[in-house]
């Protein structure tokens, strides 16, 4: 793996990870704190030091520990493969749901924000803004 390639690795692989934190906020309503990542690693028998933990989800450095990666899969209850960014890979069904919950809610704020700055605006204007609004969130990227 060349030096751009394990960069490229490195922010890959730190884009799920938070992806994955960002899950487990809308699901519990508060961020799983190293501490609790690292305890859980600890007790299947893997080692997670703050600075591996920093590098990887900050995308400073790759890092390659199947037994790492097992660990967090299974913290985050998801497929290594998805954590990994492995061809093929689906996206777990409840990030998929949360990252449409996310697009819905930028989506209403958009257009919240639209009616109040308008102001006096038609109702046709107004759907017409609505649906060119919809029409641009259903085809943002997931990732």
């Amino acid at each position: 793996m060349t030096e751009d390639e394990s960069q490229a690795a490195a922010e890959d692989l730190a884009k799920r990870l938070r992806l994955l934190m960002d899950v487990a906020v809308a699901e519990s309503g508060t961020e799983p704190t190293y501490s609790q990542i690292a305890d859980f690693l600890h007790e299947r028998g893997t080692n997670l030091s703050r600075s591996r933990w920093t590098y990887m989800v900050n995308g400073h450095r790759y890092v390659q520990d199947p037994a790492v990666f097992e660990g967090l899969a299974a913290f985050f209850d998801v497929d290594a493969a998805f954590l990994l960014g492995e061809d093929g890979a689906a996206t777990p069904e409840k990030v998929s749901a949360q990252l449409d919950l996310v697009r819905s809610m930028r989506a209403a704020k958009v257009k919240s924000y639209a009616a109040r700055t308008l102001g006096d605006i038609s109702p046709k204007a107004l759907h017409a803004i609505t649906k060119f609004l919809d029409g641009e969130m259903t085809h943002m990227p997931e990732h």
